[in-house]
């Protein structure tokens, strides 16, 4: 789990918009398309690994994954999440 004190620092790298943990319910609509063939990421390479935790982008369109407790925070790393229903974090 990314540590509150990093999150509260960290921000899309693209739009400089804050981030928030991803919920558990997105993701697992996240690692269904994963699942489905359906994910790639902004670079281009097809995602078929699942997701166990991202921090979500406030407007709610990217997910940034993170691995072993690790933000990658890379824009080519980012997940579309526009084809997977979302919400926008109130």
């Amino acid at each position: 789990m990314v540590d509150r004190e990093l999150l509260d620092l960290l921000v899309c790298p693209e739009t400089r918009q804050p981030l928030h943990v991803a919920e558990a319910a997105l993701l697992q609509r996240l690692n269904a398309a994963i699942s489905a063939g359906r994910v790639s990421n902004r670079g281009g390479r097809s995602i078929t690994d699942p997701i166990a935790e991202g921090l979500v982008r406030e407007d709610g369109l990217l997910l940034y994954p993170v691995r072993d407790d690790i933000p990658i925070m890379l824009i080519d790393e980012a997940l579309d999440l526009e084809g997977i229903a979302t919400q926008p974090r109130q």
